[in-house]
């Protein structure tokens, strides 16, 4: 089955408002059909606040052009994400007379605001999804574009997967990546061996585990699968693709459990891919974009949003010299993100998996709602620019 997912351009040909990406994400709203679709309903519009000094979250303009659709159409809209975010996010310019609407903690003020979802998932029995969102009637997911050192990049799913549960769900999500040894102490033949493991890593990734004396612990949101440490391990220790994969499967769990909350028709998803950071916004600052800007993406698929997201990036040149100094690319296979992050933490992978278990297409048909015209200067007669 082939979704729509509706595109507008960060490219003008005119210097006029209306061929910028504010007026592009009105156009979007308007083919989502938002204000026809909102009367009477309680809308939660699911953002990622940020923290600190971070700056390169979505604009509080993008989110006014939202909640302001959201009202005509007689829907009564809030802005919401974890607590911490919720607290600092006036610091940012994010308050209720700035976007024209009140801001809730996804999950009450002191976290504890939840309900439980059953799934068996590795160590995981339970999700605890916020009060905010099980109390809502339609969601807006409204995400900026980035890359994440865990799952490779960062949009609407990871906002949805991460955002919407308390923070005992989200530690135990990212502890997957730990359900498989990697460890075996076995093969590791003295402490001479399980240091120069530990040390073989540039980044620290590799550190001893607190709560297995001699033994080491992966921080894989650091490994980038550089493979250092295969040449001296010997087999004692394992980078394993399955680990990294095992974190964006619980992501597409977690989405799914919070998206089939949701009456069918009453969620919609809305990719801002500007200032692309190559780290996530809860890092709590802004590091220079190291890919271009390609523009506003929305959809009622959530798969076929993120697949397009990703195909649009596909082929634009990572900005080397923006990188951090700390951060190598050491394949440059797979997507650009991967790139930066790792092959191992492959985002088409993830939507492969993420079209399974019914959270969408991954086939789609891109519609530009405002395709850029370029003037055509030949078909001016008079004489040419220059000396």
């Amino acid at each position: 089955m082939t979704s729509t997912v509706y595109w507008g351009s960060p490219r003008q040909a005119q210097l006029d408002a209306s061929e910028t990406l504010p007026a592009k994400l009105d156009l979007i709203l308007d083919k989502l059909d938002i204000r026809q679709r909102v009367k009477d309903q309680r809308v939660a519009i699911k953002l990622h606040l940020g923290g600190n000094v971070g700056y390169s979250t979505v604009h509080p303009v993008f989110i006014r052009k939202v909640v302001q659709a959201v009202l005509e159409g007689g829907g009564k809209p809030f802005v919401t994400d974890l607590p911490h975010a919720v607290e600092s996010a006036h610091k940012r310019g994010y308050t209720a007379e700035t976007l024209g609407c009140p801001l809730y903690a996804t999950t009450g003020i002191d976290g504890k605001w939840v309900t439980a979802h059953p799934y068996d998932y590795c160590q995981m029995t339970e999700f605890y999804m916020g009060g905010a969102i099980e109390e809502a009637s339609f969601l807006i997911d409204l995400a900026h574009v980035k890359g994440h050192p865990v799952t490779g990049w960062g949009a609407a799913l990871k906002n949805i997967a991460l955002g919407c549960m308390d923070g005992r769900t989200r530690s135990a999500m990212h502890d997957v990546s730990h359900y498989e040894p990697y460890f075996f102490k076995e093969k590791c033949p003295d402490e001479a061996t399980r240091v120069a493991i530990r040390e073989s890593c540039p980044y620290g990734a590799i550190v001893d585990d607190q709560e297995d004396p001699g033994g080491l612990h992966l921080h894989h949101f650091k490994c980038n699968q550089c493979m250092r440490c295969q040449a001296v391990a010997n087999g004692a220790f394992e980078i394993q693709r399955g680990a990294f994969m095992a974190f964006l499967e619980v992501c597409n769990i977690s989405a799914k459990l919070v998206l089939d909350t949701f009456e069918p028709g009453n969620t919609t998803f809305i990719n801002l891919a500007t200032q692309l950071t190559p780290v996530c916004d809860c890092f709590g600052f802004t590091g220079m974009p190291v890919l271009p800007d390609v523009g506003v993406f929305g959809s009622d698929d959530l798969v076929a949003l993120e697949q397009a997201t990703l195909d649009m990036l596909a082929d634009k040149p990572i900005i080397e010299e923006n990188l951090p100094g700390m951060m190598e690319i050491v394949s440059r296979d797979g997507h650009p993100w991967q790139w930066i992050h790792g092959p191992y933490k492959d985002p088409n992978e993830q939507l492969v998996m993420a079209e399974q278990i019914g959270l969408g297409s991954r086939e789609y048909t891109l519609v530009d709602v405002l395709p850029v015209q370029e003037p055509d200067f030949k078909a001016v007669q008079y004489i040419p620019a220059g000396p």
